[in-house]
């Protein structure tokens, strides 16, 4: 029987790469629904409750067996033959190709795992118009590559890609609140979700893709066209260690700037709650002797998202434990 894995052979390069995955991160992207929080940060799974997981390493404990990486699981406790567990990562990672294609990795260079896209974007595109995002936005960005949607969880991935066109950076969130949100393996913050224009002066930063994309929604009820405007998502606040003249910045505006020298001025639409207004006040005292920076957060609601839900009278979308920050 034609079981898929008719070339035999993976050559060394990929299996490392798949030996990347670590066990966390797998169940995460490609199994959520086996992932058992059971304290802090240590995990068991669904089927075997005594298999634990921390620290980057797992221990099936009743069967006193371990292991480092997602390949071990696959091949200690799921049964797989070695050859079908690398193949079963790289494929939903998108990597497996016949050995002629591949060429030796550059040293130190990160490699991402892209989720494995869906035949279509159905499911995502409804949830980014049921959060107000504009149509014809959000077919821009799937036309681009910029957004897709993952299989088999249906998640939203929004994608940065680096000066030559490489995805670098994929954040996954799934279409429930409570689900998961994260970055893909190997992603680089540096280049994380972004709509630029080369010729503007201004930035506006965002912490997240759909603030910024709310924000790009807005520009377009205005009567502007989102694309005469540069937009960055941070995928998070202020956690990066790249530096622009000296100053400690997120990694995704250190690279824009570092990419972009002509810029003059940033707009942040921090969130309204403490670390976003936190982050906007360093921010603006680092950056405010080389560039013109504004305070550009909402005036209703914790994000940009909330304050374009209200404009449009769609209900508010929050996660577990969210609140504004009322100044």
């Amino acid at each position: 029987m034609d079981d898929g894995l008719t070339w035999g052979y993976i050559p060394p390069e990929l299996v490392e790469k798949a030996r990347e995955m670590d066990l966390l991160t797998y169940l995460q992207t490609c199994e959520p629904h086996e992932l058992v929080r059971v304290s802090g940060h240590e995990y068991s799974t669904r089927t075997h409750d005594s298999l634990k997981i921390s620290n980057g390493k797992w221990m099936w404990w009743s069967r006193g067996v371990g292991g480092k990486n997602a390949v071990d699981y696959l091949v200690t406790v799921k049964g797989m033959p070695f050859y079908r567990a690398v193949k079963t990562i790289l494929d939903y990672a998108g990597h497996s190709r016949p050995p002629n294609s591949v060429s030796a990795p550059a040293v130190n260079e990160k490699h991402i795992l892209l989720p494995r896209a869906s035949p279509d974007n159905d499911a995502v595109i409804t949830y980014l118009m049921r959060r107000g995002i504009a149509e014809n936005i959000i077919h821009d960005c799937i036309r681009q590559g910029l957004i897709y949607e993952d299989e088999p969880e249906h998640r939203v991935v929004f994608v940065g890609f680096n000066e030559n066109h490489e995805a670098k950076y994929a954040g996954v969130r799934a279409r429930e609140p409570t689900g998961f949100k994260g970055d893909a393996y190997g992603s680089d913050k540096a280049y994380s979700f972004r709509l630029e224009n080369p010729t503007t002066e201004t930035v506006h930063v965002f912490e997240g893709a759909i603030d910024l994309l709310s924000y790009a929604t807005l520009l377009q009820m205005w009567d502007l066209n989102y694309r005469d405007f540069s937009l960055v998502s941070l995928a998070g606040v202020f956690n990066a260690s790249q530096k622009v003249d000296g100053i400690k910045v997120p990694a995704a505006l250190a690279m824009y700037l570092k990419q972009h020298p002509q810029t003059k001025t940033i707009a942040l639409h921090l969130d309204r709650d403490i670390a976003g207004v936190n982050a906007t006040r360093e921010l603006t005292k680092l950056l405010s002797g080389k560039y013109e920076v504004r305070d550009c957060s909402v005036s209703w609601g914790k994000d940009v998202n909330d304050f374009l839900c209200h404009k449009l009278n769609l209900p508010i979308t929050k996660s577990k434990n969210e609140r504004s920050y009322e100044r």
